[in-house]
């Protein structure tokens, strides 16, 4: 079966209490709506600094979550001098550490960075109706120029979700995969 192509930059998720420490008195807002209903992309943008590297300008999204989670790739990761596991949204003990910044200050936050796992957001109709039922990963074939398969992709079921394959940028510049393209789910896993 056929599915788009989600390709996730580096990105942060808030607790209203830590956006408002880098923010100040204010409310989050939507600049852009994206894919997974109810999420969007707001106009305030942080700065994540470690010891060793700074990545400016990392996109806030909404609305507020009840934990704090920096989502970067590998090669962000290097600039950084982090090495954050590879981890579903929320499972986030043992992560990484960072400092965030905004226009009203900075938050040292714990365990709180990830390299999140390539996952397919999906209704628990749409599992049964693709017989993904019982699986908590599956296979993914690409067919770029440098195609090939997708292992350990996560099966994401959640009410109200769009079916939509995600992963980060460095897994798609490897397969050079651009936002919307379609790839197929291998129900072989």
């Amino acid at each position: 079966m056929e599915i788009n192509v989600g390709i996730s930059n580096r990105h942060v998720h808030l607790t209203e209490e830590v956006f408002k420490k880098l923010f100040g008195d204010v409310e989050i807002d939507q600049a852009k709506e994206l894919t997974q209903p109810g999420q969007y992309a707001s106009n305030f943008k942080v700065t994540i600094k470690t010891e060793k590297g700074v990545i400016e300008n990392v996109r806030v999204l909404g609305p507020y979550r009840n934990y704090n989670q920096v989502e970067i790739s590998k090669t962000d990761a290097f600039k950084l001098g982090l090495n954050p596991p590879v981890r579903n949204s929320g499972e986030l003990e043992n992560s990484e550490s960072v400092i965030l910044i905004g226009t009203n200050g900075e938050v040292y936050v714990p365990n709180c960075c990830i390299i999140p796992a390539r996952h397919i957001h999906i209704t628990p109709e749409d599992v049964i109706k693709y017989g993904l039922e019982g699986k908590k990963t599956v296979m993914v074939r690409i067919n770029t120029e440098k195609g090939g398969i997708m292992d350990n992709v996560y099966i994401k079921a959640a009410p109200n979700s769009y079916f939509e394959l995600h992963v980060d940028t460095d897994d798609g510049n490897a397969f050079l995969l651009k936002q919307g393209d379609k790839v197929e789910i291998l129900n072989e896993n």
